[in-house]
């Protein structure tokens, strides 16, 4: 009957899930840069946009073509100023004007412009008169806005890389570089008295080329790992985006700045690179790409930020071929110039029609770890439907051991699925071994992952099955339970 009721629990959850599918996801934004002479038209673009679940794109110009394309979508659009715009917006509430009236009013509200960025990384860019020049640039902007009667539409912002904080290990100890604290305590005071978000480049790719150790790798790309314990907040981070965006919050906490809304305006992996760079792979872009979307759709949040999905703009649209520098900077495109996936991390409408929302949302600090008996056993994972008749369910390999099962189990439930039936109580608690409520982890983390292959690995430790998910709880308990389960 155990058996019974928990596949019963995981079936409603899936029935659940399925019923906020045609919900959207305004977290999920993309970048597009136009750094290339193989884009395909922006009408064919908007179009590509329109079958997928992206909701917002972010432009490094104002193109007027791929303004107008986007008109009617619904599609928010974020558009840019040059940093070699900077000086003169500063300078000149007329330039500003005109920008505004060339760049905006033409266009709006058919085409949903919804952001404008001022300069992009300026405040690391080494040019102290740009810096300085970065808030007034905003502040006519702003009253240009205002004055087309826009303001409080339209935000402005600018964006920053990471480089803007001094500190970020361990997150609470988030800082910004103090040599330019009164500049940035300005922007600040900007962003909170216009309600702009503060707009931030996270990449942990960069942290996994400075560090490429496989834990780190696996800590980057939201896969199992050990985790990273900061001692002060008690919190044990599963995941390098976590660690960043929550460096940032603190740090706009530390300055007195707690109800700034942070948005990544960039976060990416290269596919492929250069024979002397580390990281680039397709394995490694999907990993982080698809698991990343994942995490954000399973609306945790961060531990600092818990309950919401911080608002992320993927890097890429598509590869950009003129750009200099390594051969990755032109491999983070998701999608080719013919329209085609570059490899599917579960955005298109067509070809992913069941984006998963966990039901429980809730993200301890401590995952759940229940005891592990004497005796293991490892039941397979109950079914979870399927809008097709070609499911696929994932379940541990033969040979795991409890401390692996332990490790797949914390980190899947530190994830935000619903681990409440495996709890003490719950549905599925017995049996009460480690290697159960694991394999009922596990599942339950790929089936949230949008069937995402990427998400049942565990370290390979797990494989995907189209078996009867009847003949594979058979199958573990003949193999796998105490002797008398059998008679």
């Amino acid at each position: 009957m155990t058996t019974i009721r928990c596949a019963s629990a995981l079936v409603l959850a899936s029935f659940l899930h399925s019923l906020l599918l045609a919900k959207s996801e305004p977290f999920i934004g993309i970048n597009y840069g136009q750094v290339a002479d193989n884009l395909p038209p922006p009408s064919a673009t908007a179009k590509l946009l329109q079958s997928t679940y992206i909701e917002k794109v972010r432009l490094y110009g104002a193109d007027p073509a791929i303004i107008k394309a986007l008109a009617n979508t619904g599609i928010g659009i974020v558009i840019g100023t040059a940093n070699g715009d900077v000086p003169a917006l500063a300078a000149d509430p007329n330039f500003a004007g005109n920008w505004i009236n060339s760049n905006v009013l033409p266009y709006y509200p058919s085409s949903k412009i919804i952001l404008i960025t001022v300069g992009n990384e300026v405040m690391t860019s080494g040019d102290q008169n740009l810096m300085t020049q970065i808030l007034p640039a905003m502040q006519n902007l702003q009253n240009a806005l205002n004055g087309a009667s826009l303001g409080g539409k339209i935000k402005v912002s600018t964006v920053h890389s990471m480089a803007v904080l001094k500190q970020s290990e361990p997150p609470s100890s988030g800082s910004f570089d103090p040599s330019f604290a009164d500049l940035m305590k300005g922007l600040l005071e900007f962003n909170k008295d216009t309600g702009s978000p503060f707009a931030i480049n996270p990449y942990p790719y960069f942290a996994y080329r400075s560090d490429p150790r496989p834990d780190t790798l696996a800590f980057c790309l939201f896969q199992p790992n050990s985790g990273r314990f900061d001692s002060g907040t008690n919190i044990k981070y599963m995941n390098m985006f976590d660690a960043q965006v929550d460096a940032v919050r603190a740090a706009l906490n530390s300055m007195g700045f707690p109800d700034i809304e942070i948005v990544v305006a960039e976060t990416g992996w290269p596919y492929k690179g250069d024979s002397n760079e580390v990281g680039p792979s397709i394995e490694n872009a999907k990993a982080y790409n698809g698991n990343l979307i994942s995490h954000l759709r399973s609306k945790i949040g961060t531990p600092l930020m818990p309950g919401k999905s911080v608002d992320t703009y993927l890097f890429a649209l598509y590869d950009e071929d003129l750009k200099p520098g390594p051969g990755s900077e032109r491999a983070f495109g998701l999608f080719k110039p013919d329209l085609t996936m570059t490899y599917d991390v579960g955005l298109s409408k067509g070809t992913q029609s069941t984006p998963s929302v966990p039901i429980t949302p809730a993200a301890p600090k401590t995952p759940a770890s229940p005891a592990t008996p004497k005796t293991p056993a490892t039941p397979a994972t109950p079914k979870t439907p399927s809008p097709s008749n070609n499911g696929t369910w994932c379940v541990p390999k033969s040979g795991v051991s409890d401390a692996q099962f332990q490790a797949n189990l914390d980190y899947a439930c530190g994830q935000g699925i619903d681990c409440g039936p495996i709890q003490s109580g719950g549905d599925c608690f017995e049996p009460n071994t480690v290697a159960s409520h694991a394999a009922y982890a596990m599942n339950l983390f790929y089936q949230n992952s949008a069937r995402n292959p990427g998400a049942c690995d565990f370290l390979q430790t797990a494989t995907l099955t189209s078996k009867n998910p009847k003949a594979i709880i058979l199958a573990f308990t003949l193999l796998e339970a105490p002797e008398e389960w059998s008679q």
